[in-house]
């Protein structure tokens, strides 16, 4: 059944066209059982070998038929040009295999802080999640970041300590870490026989055996062989202590523990199932995907250890007329509910919307509803993805991900939903942009094409926020960091042939209030021969840091005609918009319009409230003092211990406090909080403080008050 012949339209008692609904026969065209799909993610630090490990999984499911390298420049997921000459993941890829008959949607993220965000709605809509750590580098900064991001959505996850070929990996280091930093419980289940140049392979400890890898077919076939000796006394020991945690963790198996605390592999696999759903215990495997050792023990884990969309129960949402919370069961025959958790343009095909569907069946040429905008839509085109390429399918599945074509109102974590059920997912929240910098067209008939492209980039990525200087007039492009900026110029040069100037980039600072306010102002002016009248009185009021801006006005504007109420309301979040200090938008602040008054009524137009609510919001937020919010950066600087003196010195120069180091591995590892401002160019430093031996990562920690000298300098200037 294919095109418009496979739509269903349910029609009420009334006679509506309903949209969205999936009657009939539930099970219809389904590839493979519900509980046969994992839908996962591969996330972790950046460089601890992603792509790589993913490229492994691809070949060795069946999905490529060639190994792809990063630094050759061929692998599947990483397809963008920017990507390849970077070596580096920038944008989350999607891309299905299949192993022991399990259907895996596999989502490779990028792992570099300035693109936080592709993880973030991956894992938003993700089952299961693999965590890559470096065996030298252990949990790293952005490592912590991807956690705290999974525990956010309550998404089960394993652990696979990759590189262990190189030198200074140190398996049990990695371990500790994951229970220390990270607060798990972590369930070992494969050794490495040898570490660094020694290593060859890994042992398995629910069927103690030892797994080496054929270099002559990349891997791909295994010898399962009796533990050597020189590793049988630890992998006893380590098997032991598996078993002890897990019976410990399910009471089922605590009886035959005590009678025998040898249980067989049959039995543990699903207690530790069992436990790694719950959040209980994280599975720990290890291996090289770079050498071809250890991936085809990772996919195993992925089927025993990792939830099918079945297993994550029901999708909660609000319902859309009352607010109250509804369930939907992750079934084909329950009404529609997906997510459109990111959007992509295409060259060839135009705009992509991925969509995760949580219940009901999504087919081709059917109208589907959208509760934010209220309208309802036509589904044109559905496919399955594989990274930049796709191919056509009817219909996606109950816990299936895909991409639809057709939408024109859509946007990043809408729901889309049978219309006579309508209902509201969680939306994914955007991070707020830390850096900013002014671009324009290099000619005038530019102009158009520039701000196409820009409203193309903003819809595909949400960190990605344009607006108009009101002072200067200049068009301002904001994101997540230095790189996030230089990417998204190349993309407008590269993807929309569009030739734009860039100023330099610059820190995204905003202002607030530390206390309350109150302001009014009264507009009475005669402009065009018609005497104009408003006086709005406003109160400003600090809120908690991350609140964000609230505004009210329904209390004071509860006489006014709705477009005079708007007005007020439009007025207030200008205000809020452009700030009272250096005229940058304002954050964590109530601002609530106390009393309106209007003169004749034909002295009440809008201009007139918007005004006098803006002018009355800027007299309240002076009152109420005004302060200056800059980014902090949480800073990490690994450097040998010769230079320690050196790089803590230059951390406070730059206003930085330090907040803890630890020794790992023979160097130094120096934990900061730094103001962004003083981070410019800090490569270059820290490879002149160091003679090139020291690194570092950062990520955004939070916004600050900035000290008196900073806001003083930002303000005169």
């Amino acid at each position: 059944m294919g095109g418009t012949a496979g739509m269903q339209i349910a029609v009420d008692n009334a006679g509506k066209e309903q949209c969205g609904s999936t009657p009939g026969n539930p099970g219809e065209g389904r590839d493979v059982p519900l509980a046969q799909v994992r839908n996962i993610g591969i996330v972790a630090h950046i460089d601890a070998g992603k792509t790589t490990t993913s490229e492994r999984i691809l070949f060795y499911a069946g999905g490529t038929h060639r190994l792809g390298n990063v630094d050759d420049g061929n692998t599947v997921t990483d397809w963008m040009i920017q990507e390849r000459e970077r070596g580096i993941t920038i944008t989350s890829a999607a891309i299905t295999c299949a192993w022991r008959g399990v259907q895996i949607n596999l989502i490779d993220t990028p792992g570099h802080v300035d693109f936080t965000m592709e993880v973030e709605r991956s894992l938003r809509v993700l089952d299961g999640a693999v965590c890559v750590f470096c065996a030298v580098g252990g949990v790293q900064p952005q490592s912590e970041t991807v956690w705290r991001q999974a525990d956010r959505y309550h998404v089960p996850r394993m652990v696979f300590v990759n590189k262990m070929d190189r030198m200074g990996a140190d398996f049990r280091s990695v371990v500790a870490e994951i229970r220390a930093k990270l607060g798990a419980v972590p369930a070992v289940l494969t050794l490495p026989m040898g570490e660094a140049e020694h290593f060859g392979g890994v042992i398995d400890l629910l069927e103690m055996t030892a797994l080496t890898f054929a270099d002559g077919d990349f891997g791909s076939s295994i010898d399962r062989g009796p533990i050597p000796a020189a590793w049988a006394v630890a992998a006893e020991q380590a098997r032991a202590a598996l078993v002890e945690l897990i019976a410990g963790d399910d009471e089922t198996l605590l009886d035959a523990y005590l009678e025998n605390p040898d249980l067989s592999a049959d039995v543990l696999r699903p207690a530790i199932r069992r436990a790694t759903l719950a959040g209980r215990v994280v599975p720990v495997l290890c291996g090289s995907a770079l050498r071809n050792k250890g991936i085809q023990c990772l996919l195993d884990g992925v089927v025993d250890y990792l939830p099918s969309p079945a297993d994550r129960g029901a999708i909660a949402g609000a319902d859309l007329k009352t607010g109250e919370a509804v369930e939907r069961a992750c079934t084909d025959s329950e009404p529609l509910a997906a997510l459109v958790f990111k959007i992509a343009t295409d060259p060839y095909v135009g705009r992509l919307f991925f969509v995760r569907t949580y219940s009901g069946v999504l087919r081709k040429g059917q109208n589907v509803f959208n509760p934010r905008t209220r309208k309802r839509e036509r589904v044109m085109r559905l496919v399955r993805l594989r990274a930049d390429s796709q191919h056509d399918v009817e219909r996606l599945h109950a816990g299936e991900i895909g991409a639809l074509v057709g939408l024109k109102n859509a946007t990043t974590g809408d729901t889309l939903c049978a219309e006579h059920q309508p209902l509201v997912l969680e939306r994914i929240t955007a991070p707020e942009p830390v850096m900013f910098m002014a671009i324009e067209p290099k000619s005038r008939a530019d102009r158009d094409k520039l701000e196409g492209a820009l409203q193309s980039l903003s819809d595909e990525d949400p960190t990605c926020v344009t607006r108009v200087d009101p002072e200067t007039g200049q068009l301002i492009l904001s994101g997540m960091g230095e790189l996030h900026l230089d990417i998204l110029v190349d993309r407008l040069r590269r993807e929309f042939n569009v030739a734009a100037n860039t100023g330099r980039p610059m820190v995204s600072y905003y202002e607030t209030v530390e206390g309350s306010g109150q302001g009014t102002y009264t507009f009475d002016r005669e402009i065009g021969g018609k005497r104009l009248f408003a006086e709005v009185s406003v109160e400003v009021e600090a809120r908690r840091r991350g609140a964000g801006v609230g505004i009210e006005t329904a209390k004071a504007c509860r006489e006014l005609p709705e477009a005079l109420a708007q007005a007020v309301a439009d007025g207030l979040a200008d205000g809020a918009s452009t700030g009272v200090l250096a005229r940058y938008p304002m954050k964590d602040l109530m601002a609530r319009a106390t009393a309106v008054r209007l003169g004749e009524a034909e002295n009440a137009m809008p201009v007139a409230f918007r005004t006098a609510a803006v002018m009355a919001f800027r007299a309240a937020a002076e009152a109420a003092r005004p302060e200056l919010l800059e980014p902090i950066m949480r800073l990490v600087i690994v450097t040998p211990p010769e230079h320690i003196g050196e790089v803590i010195g230059d951390v406070n120069a730059r206003r930085g406090q330090v907040h803890d180091m630890e020794d790992r591995g023979g160097t130094k590892v120096v934990h900061a909080r730094v103001p962004l401002a003083e981070l410019f160019g800090y490569s270059t430093a820290i490879r002149s403080l160091s003679r090139g031996r020291a690194s570092y990562t950062m990520e955004p920690d939070a916004f600050a008050v900035a000290p008196r000298a900073v806001r003083d300098q930002l303000v005169n200037r």
